[in-house]
Protein backbone atom coordinates (compact mmCIF):
# COMPACT_ATOMS: atom_id res chain seq x y z
CA UNK A 1 0.00 0.00 0.00
CA UNK A 2 0.96 3.62 -0.52
CA UNK A 3 -0.11 5.49 2.62
CA UNK A 4 -0.28 9.30 2.67
CA UNK A 5 -0.32 10.81 6.18
CA UNK A 6 -1.14 14.43 7.09
CA UNK A 7 -0.11 15.88 10.44
CA UNK A 8 0.26 19.38 11.91
CA UNK A 9 3.04 18.19 14.24
CA UNK A 10 6.02 16.03 13.35
CA UNK A 11 9.70 15.63 14.09
CA UNK A 12 11.79 17.27 15.39
CA UNK A 13 8.84 18.34 17.57
CA UNK A 14 8.51 15.68 20.27
CA UNK A 15 4.80 15.75 21.19
CA UNK A 16 2.57 12.69 21.44
CA UNK A 17 0.93 13.05 18.01
CA UNK A 18 4.30 13.52 16.30
CA UNK A 19 5.62 10.39 17.97
CA UNK A 20 2.50 8.43 17.07
CA UNK A 21 2.82 9.37 13.38
CA UNK A 22 6.53 8.51 13.35
CA UNK A 23 6.04 5.14 15.04
CA UNK A 24 3.19 4.03 12.82
CA UNK A 25 4.96 5.22 9.67
CA UNK A 26 8.10 3.27 10.55
CA UNK A 27 6.11 0.19 11.50
CA UNK A 28 4.15 0.24 8.23
CA UNK A 29 7.41 0.57 6.27
CA UNK A 30 8.79 -2.50 8.07
CA UNK A 31 5.81 -4.40 6.69
CA UNK A 32 6.84 -3.38 3.16
CA UNK A 33 4.41 -0.48 2.65
CA UNK A 34 5.28 2.99 1.39
CA UNK A 35 4.48 5.95 3.65
CA UNK A 36 4.66 9.63 2.69
CA UNK A 37 4.14 12.22 5.43
CA UNK A 38 2.90 15.77 4.86
CA UNK A 39 3.90 18.02 7.77
CA UNK A 40 4.81 21.64 8.60
CA UNK A 41 8.28 23.11 8.80
CA UNK A 42 9.98 23.06 12.20
CA UNK A 43 13.28 24.51 13.31
CA UNK A 44 15.91 21.77 13.14
CA UNK A 45 14.39 19.75 10.29
CA UNK A 46 17.14 17.69 8.57
CA UNK A 47 18.24 19.10 5.22
CA UNK A 48 18.08 15.71 3.48
CA UNK A 49 14.75 14.32 4.66
CA UNK A 50 13.18 11.32 2.94
CA UNK A 51 9.49 10.49 2.55
CA UNK A 52 8.32 13.83 3.98
CA UNK A 53 6.70 16.83 2.27
CA UNK A 54 7.09 20.01 4.33
CA UNK A 55 4.70 22.96 4.26
CA UNK A 56 5.81 26.47 5.21
CA UNK A 57 4.57 27.22 8.74
CA UNK A 58 3.83 30.11 11.06
CA UNK A 59 5.57 30.85 14.34
CA UNK A 60 4.38 29.33 17.60
CA UNK A 61 0.81 29.93 18.74
CA UNK A 62 0.85 31.55 22.21
CA UNK A 63 2.57 29.22 24.71
CA UNK A 64 1.73 26.03 22.84
CA UNK A 65 4.99 25.86 20.90
CA UNK A 66 3.22 24.47 17.84
CA UNK A 67 4.06 25.35 14.26
CA UNK A 68 0.94 26.26 12.28
CA UNK A 69 1.19 25.01 8.67
CA UNK A 70 0.01 27.21 5.84
CA UNK A 71 -1.48 24.93 3.16
CA UNK A 72 -0.31 26.49 -0.11
CA UNK A 73 -2.17 25.34 -3.25
CA UNK A 74 0.01 23.32 -5.55
CA UNK A 75 2.81 22.67 -3.02
CA UNK A 76 2.20 18.92 -2.89
CA UNK A 77 0.34 18.21 -6.15
CA UNK A 78 3.29 16.82 -8.10
CA UNK A 79 4.65 14.82 -5.17
CA UNK A 80 1.27 13.26 -4.40
CA UNK A 81 0.67 12.39 -8.04
CA UNK A 82 4.05 10.67 -8.25
CA UNK A 83 3.41 8.82 -4.97
CA UNK A 84 -0.03 7.57 -6.13
CA UNK A 85 -1.57 7.04 -2.68
CA UNK A 86 -4.01 4.22 -1.95
CA UNK A 87 -5.29 5.77 1.27
CA UNK A 88 -5.06 9.05 3.19
CA UNK A 89 -4.57 9.11 6.96
CA UNK A 90 -5.29 12.46 8.61
CA UNK A 91 -4.04 13.16 12.13
CA UNK A 92 -5.67 16.57 12.64
CA UNK A 93 -9.13 17.95 11.76
CA UNK A 94 -7.93 21.43 10.77
CA UNK A 95 -5.16 23.12 8.75
CA UNK A 96 -3.49 20.17 6.96
CA UNK A 97 -6.53 18.08 7.85
CA UNK A 98 -8.45 20.22 5.36
CA UNK A 99 -5.84 19.42 2.70
CA UNK A 100 -6.09 15.70 3.53
CA UNK A 101 -9.81 15.70 2.72
CA UNK A 102 -9.25 17.53 -0.55
CA UNK A 103 -6.54 15.11 -1.67
CA UNK A 104 -8.72 12.10 -0.80
CA UNK A 105 -11.64 13.60 -2.71
CA UNK A 106 -9.46 14.47 -5.73
CA UNK A 107 -8.08 10.94 -5.99
CA UNK A 108 -11.32 9.24 -4.90
CA UNK A 109 -9.50 7.24 -2.22
CA UNK A 110 -10.57 6.54 1.38
CA UNK A 111 -9.53 8.78 4.26
CA UNK A 112 -9.23 7.79 7.91
CA UNK A 113 -8.82 10.26 10.78
CA UNK A 114 -7.22 9.55 14.16
CA UNK A 115 -8.82 11.53 16.98
CA UNK A 116 -5.64 12.03 19.02
CA UNK A 117 -6.72 15.02 21.11
CA UNK A 118 -9.69 16.53 22.92
CA UNK A 119 -9.24 19.76 20.99
CA UNK A 120 -11.79 21.76 22.97
CA UNK A 121 -9.52 21.47 26.01
CA UNK A 122 -6.72 23.37 24.25
CA UNK A 123 -8.51 26.57 23.24
CA UNK A 124 -6.75 28.44 26.07
CA UNK A 125 -3.79 28.77 23.68
CA UNK A 126 -5.94 31.09 21.54
CA UNK A 127 -6.24 34.71 22.77
CA UNK A 128 -9.74 35.31 24.13
CA UNK A 129 -10.65 31.68 24.89
CA UNK A 130 -14.41 31.31 25.34
CA UNK A 131 -17.13 28.71 25.86
CA UNK A 132 -18.46 29.58 22.43
CA UNK A 133 -15.11 28.79 20.87
CA UNK A 134 -15.01 25.42 22.66
CA UNK A 135 -18.47 24.61 21.30
CA UNK A 136 -17.41 25.57 17.80
CA UNK A 137 -14.36 23.31 18.07
CA UNK A 138 -16.51 20.34 19.11
CA UNK A 139 -18.84 21.00 16.16
CA UNK A 140 -15.95 21.31 13.73
CA UNK A 141 -14.25 18.10 14.88
CA UNK A 142 -17.52 16.17 14.77
CA UNK A 143 -18.26 17.42 11.28
CA UNK A 144 -14.76 16.53 10.16
CA UNK A 145 -15.11 12.97 11.49
CA UNK A 146 -18.29 12.49 9.49
CA UNK A 147 -16.52 13.57 6.28
CA UNK A 148 -14.04 10.71 6.68
CA UNK A 149 -14.61 7.05 5.82
CA UNK A 150 -13.56 5.91 9.31
CA UNK A 151 -12.29 7.32 12.58
CA UNK A 152 -9.64 5.85 14.86
CA UNK A 153 -10.00 6.42 18.61
CA UNK A 154 -6.93 5.72 20.77
CA UNK A 155 -9.13 4.29 23.55
CA UNK A 156 -12.63 2.91 24.09
CA UNK A 157 -13.53 5.90 26.28
CA UNK A 158 -12.85 8.27 23.37
CA UNK A 159 -14.71 5.99 20.97
CA UNK A 160 -17.79 6.09 23.23
CA UNK A 161 -17.55 9.88 23.52
CA UNK A 162 -17.36 10.32 19.75
CA UNK A 163 -20.36 8.07 19.25
CA UNK A 164 -22.32 10.13 21.79
CA UNK A 165 -21.48 13.28 19.81
CA UNK A 166 -23.16 12.00 16.68
CA UNK A 167 -20.22 10.54 14.74
CA UNK A 168 -21.93 8.25 12.25
CA UNK A 169 -18.95 6.72 10.42
CA UNK A 170 -17.25 3.54 11.72
CA UNK A 171 -15.12 4.14 14.82
CA UNK A 172 -12.20 1.78 15.46
CA UNK A 173 -10.21 1.61 18.69
CA UNK A 174 -6.48 1.44 17.85
CA UNK A 175 -4.03 2.72 20.44
CA UNK A 176 -0.65 4.18 19.59
CA UNK A 177 1.88 1.44 20.08
CA UNK A 178 5.20 1.36 21.88
CA UNK A 179 8.34 -0.53 20.91
CA UNK A 180 8.25 -2.59 24.08
CA UNK A 181 11.56 -4.33 23.33
CA UNK A 182 13.44 -1.02 23.31
CA UNK A 183 11.87 0.34 26.48
CA UNK A 184 12.10 -2.95 28.40
CA UNK A 185 15.66 -3.97 27.55
CA UNK A 186 17.90 -4.59 30.53
CA UNK A 187 21.15 -3.14 29.16
CA UNK A 188 20.31 0.39 30.33
CA UNK A 189 22.79 1.47 32.98
CA UNK A 190 20.56 2.71 35.78
CA UNK A 191 23.48 3.23 38.14
CA UNK A 192 25.35 5.32 35.55
CA UNK A 193 22.32 7.54 34.90
CA UNK A 194 21.87 8.20 38.61
CA UNK A 195 25.57 8.90 38.99
CA UNK A 196 25.48 11.51 36.22
CA UNK A 197 22.63 13.26 38.02
CA UNK A 198 24.26 12.76 41.44
CA UNK A 199 21.24 10.84 42.74
CA UNK A 200 22.25 8.35 45.49
CA UNK A 201 21.65 4.71 44.58
CA UNK A 202 19.26 4.19 47.51
CA UNK A 203 17.06 7.21 46.65
CA UNK A 204 13.41 6.51 45.79
CA UNK A 205 12.84 8.27 42.44
CA UNK A 206 9.39 9.65 41.64
CA UNK A 207 9.31 10.44 37.90
CA UNK A 208 7.29 12.17 35.23
CA UNK A 209 7.73 12.57 31.46
CA UNK A 210 5.75 14.85 29.18
CA UNK A 211 5.10 18.34 27.90
CA UNK A 212 5.04 20.71 30.86
CA UNK A 213 1.85 22.59 30.07
CA UNK A 214 -1.15 23.83 32.11
CA UNK A 215 -3.56 21.30 30.62
CA UNK A 216 -1.43 18.49 32.09
CA UNK A 217 -2.48 19.51 35.64
CA UNK A 218 1.14 19.76 36.75
CA UNK A 219 0.58 22.23 39.59
CA UNK A 220 -1.46 19.55 41.34
CA UNK A 221 1.17 16.91 40.57
CA UNK A 222 4.03 19.05 41.89
CA UNK A 223 2.07 19.80 45.07
CA UNK A 224 1.34 16.10 45.71
CA UNK A 225 4.92 14.98 45.01
CA UNK A 226 6.33 17.77 47.19
CA UNK A 227 4.16 16.59 50.09
CA UNK A 228 5.41 13.05 49.53
CA UNK A 229 9.04 14.20 49.58
CA UNK A 230 8.49 16.08 52.84
CA UNK A 231 7.49 12.78 54.48
CA UNK A 232 10.12 10.64 52.77
CA UNK A 233 13.56 12.29 52.98
CA UNK A 234 15.13 9.58 50.82
CA UNK A 235 13.02 10.47 47.77
CA UNK A 236 13.39 12.90 44.86
CA UNK A 237 11.39 14.08 41.84
CA UNK A 238 12.76 13.59 38.31
CA UNK A 239 10.98 15.39 35.45
CA UNK A 240 11.75 14.99 31.74
CA UNK A 241 10.11 17.51 29.44
CA UNK A 242 9.77 21.22 28.79
CA UNK A 243 7.02 23.79 28.64
CA UNK A 244 5.38 26.78 30.31
CA UNK A 245 4.53 24.91 33.54
CA UNK A 246 8.19 24.39 34.40
CA UNK A 247 8.19 27.69 36.31
CA UNK A 248 5.18 26.62 38.43
CA UNK A 249 6.88 23.33 39.35
CA UNK A 250 10.05 25.16 40.38
CA UNK A 251 8.06 27.64 42.46
CA UNK A 252 6.17 24.93 44.38
CA UNK A 253 9.38 23.04 45.19
CA UNK A 254 11.14 26.24 46.19
CA UNK A 255 8.28 27.16 48.53
CA UNK A 256 8.55 23.73 50.18
CA UNK A 257 12.32 24.06 50.45
CA UNK A 258 12.81 21.08 48.14
CA UNK A 259 14.63 22.63 45.16
CA UNK A 260 17.68 20.43 45.71
CA UNK A 261 15.51 17.30 45.31
CA UNK A 262 13.94 18.40 42.03
CA UNK A 263 15.66 17.27 38.81
CA UNK A 264 14.35 19.05 35.69
CA UNK A 265 16.04 17.35 32.75
CA UNK A 266 14.40 19.05 29.78
CA UNK A 267 13.59 17.06 26.63
CA UNK A 268 15.66 13.86 26.55
CA UNK A 269 17.07 12.02 23.55
CA UNK A 270 15.70 8.49 23.08
CA UNK A 271 18.49 6.63 24.90
CA UNK A 272 18.44 9.00 27.85
CA UNK A 273 14.66 8.80 28.02
CA UNK A 274 14.78 5.02 28.29
CA UNK A 275 17.41 5.29 31.03
CA UNK A 276 15.21 7.80 32.84
CA UNK A 277 12.23 5.42 32.84
CA UNK A 278 14.40 2.64 34.25
CA UNK A 279 15.74 4.99 36.92
CA UNK A 280 12.24 5.78 38.24
CA UNK A 281 10.73 3.75 41.06
CA UNK A 282 7.27 5.10 40.27
CA UNK A 283 5.84 7.14 37.39
CA UNK A 284 3.26 9.80 38.32
CA UNK A 285 0.61 11.29 36.04
CA UNK A 286 -2.15 13.79 36.72
CA UNK A 287 -3.62 14.87 33.38
CA UNK A 288 -7.40 14.61 32.94
CA UNK A 289 -7.27 15.25 29.19
CA UNK A 290 -5.44 12.30 27.67
CA UNK A 291 -6.93 10.25 24.87
CA UNK A 292 -4.32 7.58 25.64
CA UNK A 293 -1.19 8.76 27.44
CA UNK A 294 1.71 7.16 25.55
CA UNK A 295 4.16 7.94 28.35
CA UNK A 296 2.24 5.59 30.64
CA UNK A 297 2.90 2.68 28.29
CA UNK A 298 6.57 3.66 27.91
CA UNK A 299 7.04 3.78 31.67
CA UNK A 300 5.28 0.46 32.16
CA UNK A 301 7.33 -1.13 29.36
CA UNK A 302 10.36 -0.31 31.51
CA UNK A 303 8.67 -2.17 34.38
CA UNK A 304 7.87 1.04 36.26
CA UNK A 305 4.56 1.17 38.17
CA UNK A 306 2.24 4.12 37.56
CA UNK A 307 0.19 6.30 39.90
CA UNK A 308 -2.34 8.31 37.89
CA UNK A 309 -5.61 10.19 38.12
CA UNK A 310 -8.57 8.62 36.37
CA UNK A 311 -8.98 10.00 32.84
CA UNK A 312 -10.00 8.88 29.34
CA UNK A 313 -7.29 6.61 27.97
CA UNK A 314 -5.60 6.25 31.36
CA UNK A 315 -8.31 3.99 32.75
CA UNK A 316 -7.78 1.58 29.84
CA UNK A 317 -4.13 1.16 30.83
CA UNK A 318 -3.92 1.38 34.61
CA UNK A 319 -5.91 -1.08 36.73
CA UNK A 320 -5.97 -0.01 40.36
CA UNK A 321 -3.84 -2.19 42.66
CA UNK A 322 -3.18 -4.69 39.87
CA UNK A 323 -0.59 -2.92 37.71
CA UNK A 324 -0.45 0.45 39.50
CA UNK A 325 -2.79 2.93 41.16
CA UNK A 326 -5.72 4.66 39.45
CA UNK A 327 -7.18 7.40 41.63
CA UNK A 328 -10.78 8.52 41.20
CA UNK A 329 -10.43 11.76 43.16
CA UNK A 330 -8.02 14.64 42.70
CA UNK A 331 -6.75 14.96 46.24
CA UNK A 332 -3.06 15.55 47.09
CA UNK A 333 -3.18 13.39 50.22
CA UNK A 334 -4.74 10.48 48.35
CA UNK A 335 -2.01 10.83 45.71
CA UNK A 336 0.70 10.88 48.41
CA UNK A 337 -0.74 7.71 49.94
CA UNK A 338 -0.77 5.98 46.54
CA UNK A 339 2.92 6.76 45.97
CA UNK A 340 3.55 5.52 49.50
CA UNK A 341 1.80 2.26 48.59
CA UNK A 342 4.46 1.67 45.93
CA UNK A 343 7.25 2.88 48.22
CA UNK A 344 6.32 0.48 51.04
CA UNK A 345 5.90 -2.65 48.95
CA UNK A 346 7.78 -5.80 49.86
CA UNK A 347 10.11 -7.10 47.08
CA UNK A 348 7.89 -10.11 46.32
CA UNK A 349 4.86 -7.84 45.91
CA UNK A 350 6.83 -5.53 43.62
CA UNK A 351 7.78 -8.49 41.46
CA UNK A 352 4.14 -9.57 41.19
CA UNK A 353 3.17 -6.01 40.27
CA UNK A 354 5.88 -5.89 37.60
CA UNK A 355 4.59 -9.09 35.99
CA UNK A 356 1.12 -7.55 35.70
CA UNK A 357 2.64 -4.36 34.28
CA UNK A 358 4.52 -6.19 31.53
CA UNK A 359 1.45 -8.28 30.75
CA UNK A 360 -0.55 -5.08 30.19
CA UNK A 361 2.15 -3.59 27.98
CA UNK A 362 1.98 -6.44 25.47
CA UNK A 363 -1.49 -5.26 24.43
CA UNK A 364 0.14 -2.02 23.23
CA UNK A 365 3.18 -3.44 21.44
CA UNK A 366 3.86 -2.04 17.97
CA UNK A 367 3.34 -5.38 16.16
CA UNK A 368 -0.12 -5.77 17.71
CA UNK A 369 -1.43 -2.27 17.01
CA UNK A 370 0.20 -2.04 13.57
CA UNK A 371 -1.56 -5.24 12.50
CA UNK A 372 -4.88 -3.68 13.46
CA UNK A 373 -4.09 -0.48 11.58
CA UNK A 374 -3.01 -2.27 8.40
CA UNK A 375 -6.12 -4.47 8.51
CA UNK A 376 -8.25 -1.33 8.70
CA UNK A 377 -6.40 0.23 5.76
CA UNK A 378 -6.93 -2.90 3.65
CA UNK A 379 -10.64 -3.09 4.43
CA UNK A 380 -11.12 0.59 3.57
CA UNK A 381 -9.25 0.30 0.28
CA UNK A 382 -11.41 -2.66 -0.72
CA UNK A 383 -14.54 -0.66 0.08
CA UNK A 384 -15.75 2.07 -2.22
CA UNK A 385 -14.87 5.59 -1.10
CA UNK A 386 -17.72 8.09 -1.23
CA UNK A 387 -17.60 11.61 -2.70
CA UNK A 388 -17.23 14.41 -0.11
CA UNK A 389 -18.53 17.96 -0.36
CA UNK A 390 -16.07 19.46 2.09
CA UNK A 391 -17.14 23.05 1.51
CA UNK A 392 -20.65 22.59 2.85
CA UNK A 393 -22.27 20.95 5.84
CA UNK A 394 -21.67 21.23 9.59
CA UNK A 395 -17.87 20.94 9.47
CA UNK A 396 -17.41 23.73 6.95
CA UNK A 397 -19.94 25.90 8.78
CA UNK A 398 -18.25 25.41 12.16
CA UNK A 399 -14.84 26.02 10.61
CA UNK A 400 -15.97 29.34 9.13
CA UNK A 401 -17.46 30.36 12.47
CA UNK A 402 -14.22 29.53 14.29
CA UNK A 403 -12.23 31.53 11.75
CA UNK A 404 -14.57 34.48 12.27
CA UNK A 405 -14.27 34.10 16.06
CA UNK A 406 -10.47 34.16 15.82
CA UNK A 407 -10.64 37.17 13.53
CA UNK A 408 -12.79 39.06 16.05
CA UNK A 409 -10.52 38.10 18.93
CA UNK A 410 -7.42 39.17 17.04
CA UNK A 411 -9.03 42.53 16.25
CA UNK A 412 -9.71 43.03 19.97
CA UNK A 413 -6.13 42.08 20.87
CA UNK A 414 -4.78 44.46 18.24
CA UNK A 415 -6.98 47.31 19.49
CA UNK A 416 -5.75 46.79 23.06
CA UNK A 417 -2.15 46.85 21.88
CA UNK A 418 -1.57 43.45 23.43
CA UNK A 419 0.91 42.38 20.77
CA UNK A 420 -0.19 38.74 20.99
CA UNK A 421 0.22 36.49 17.99
CA UNK A 422 -2.34 36.97 15.25
CA UNK A 423 -3.24 33.94 13.19
CA UNK A 424 -3.78 36.22 10.22
CA UNK A 425 -0.62 38.34 10.36
CA UNK A 426 2.13 35.86 11.29
CA UNK A 427 5.85 35.66 10.61
CA UNK A 428 6.59 32.93 8.10
CA UNK A 429 10.18 32.39 9.12
CA UNK A 430 11.43 28.86 9.84
CA UNK A 431 14.14 30.39 11.99
CA UNK A 432 11.45 31.53 14.43
CA UNK A 433 10.00 28.08 15.02
CA UNK A 434 10.75 26.72 18.49
CA UNK A 435 12.09 23.18 18.68
CA UNK A 436 10.55 22.36 21.99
Amino acid sequence: MNILMFTNTYTPYTGGVAQSVLRFANACRKHGHQVMIVAPEFHGVPSAEKHVIRFPALCNLSEGNFSVPVPVPGVISASVKAFAPDIVHSHHPFLLGDTALRIAAAYNIPVVFTHHTMYENYTHYIPGDSKRLKRFVIEMVGGYCNLCDAVIAPSQTIADLLASRGINVPIHVIATGVDTDIFSREDNNKASFRKRLKIPSDTFVVGHVGRLAPEKNLAFLAEAVARFLIRYPDACFLVAGAGPSEKAIKTIFRDYGLSSRLYLLGVLASEELIEAYHTMDVFVFSSHLETQGIVLIEAMAAGTPVVALDAPGVREVVVDRRNGRLLLEEDPETFVAAIGWIYGMYPEHKEKLKKEILKTVQEFSMPQVTSRLLALYQSMIHSKSGWRDIDSGSWASARRRIEKEWEILNNIVFALGNGALSLYTPQISPANHPHR
